[in-house]
Order: C-alpha cells, then structure tokens, then sequence
C-alpha cells in the first residue's frame, strides 16, 4: 500500500522557545533544535511505516538563522523518500515573530530513519508519492543523496552511482 502525501507522511510541531533552553546571547540551543527535529522526524517516519523507527543518520542540518528566546517555533518533517527499510526526512524549521506573526524560514535538516520490528531488525516500508513540485524535487535529490552516502562509505562503487554521474555527464 503506498501513502497518500502530505498527512500519512509528516508532522508539524509547534512550540515556544523557553529560558532553560537558551544559551547565553538568549538564543535557542542548537542541541535543543535538533532534539525537536528528531523527535518531529521520527513521528513522520511512524506514521509513515507505522513501525517502530530508528535515527539512522543526522545526514544535513544547516542552522542559518538563530531563533531567539520567546519565538514560536515550528519543526515541521516530511519523508521526502523511502528506500527498501529507510527513509530519508526533510525538515523545515519556522519561527514566528511574537509581534508581527511573520513566519520566516530559520533551518533545515535532513535524517534517515529506518523501520524496524519488535527485535530491531529492519523491514520493508511501503514507498511514497511526491505531489507536490517541491516533494518532487526533494524525492529525486534523496536517491542522489543515498548514492553520495554510500560511495563516501565505500558501500556502492562510484561507477554505480548513476543518480550522482548523471549530474556530471551529459
């Protein structure tokens, strides 16, 4: 059964920056975000495989602009691609001005979850649907990732990774 973009696969959280989870210049840790994105990531990742989930890897987070103590914060995880047992989640991080209520784009960070069952072990997931252009665009650059992965690894020879020498080759 494959899942229907954008509910079966995502979660959106929304939350305040607190004192206790800021550090001295009154900004939020950047180890406080990425528990946040974690755990948004792992609740899309669950819906999704609707089994139990593992971080499997923190494969990108950009930390571009600084969310001040008091921001409204919104983590929000979609699985941009699923593989055999993994798959990859893009996260965008908002914040929202306390007086104006404009949101603007503060981060992004991708992870790979995989699925596993009651021993630990992995097991197949169900493949998505990209609707949108963008989830389009994020689900081709996920296989592009995964070959980069595992050829820095050693785990795919780099005449194997099509997605990547096709961005070379004409």
């Amino acid at each position: 059964m494959q899942a229907k973009y954008p509910t079966d696969s995502m979660c959106i959280m929304t939350d305040l920056v607190l004192p206790g989870e800021t550090n001295p210049l009154n900004n939020l840790f950047g180890g406080e975000l990425l528990a946040r994105m974690d755990r948004a990531a792992s609740i899309a990742a669950r819906r999704h495989s609707r089994r139990i989930v593992v971080t499997a890897s923190v494969n990108h987070v950009a930390f571009n602009r600084s969310i001040p103590l008091g921001s409204v914060v919104t983590v929000e995880a979609k699985v941009s691609r699923t593989f055999k047992t993994s798959m990859e989640i893009f996260i965008d991080v908002w914040t929202e001005d306390r007086e104006s209520g404009v949101r603007a784009k503060a981060n992004e960070a991708i992870y790979t979850f995989v699925a596993v069952d009651e021993t630990g072990r992995p097991v197949e997931i169900a493949p998505i649907e990209p609707q949108t252009e963008l989830e389009k665009q994020r689900f081709e650059a996920a296989l592009r990732r995964k070959q980069l992965s595992l050829v820095l690894a050693g785990k795919m020879s780099p005449h194997d990774a099509t997605e990547l020498k096709a961005l070379f080759i004409e």
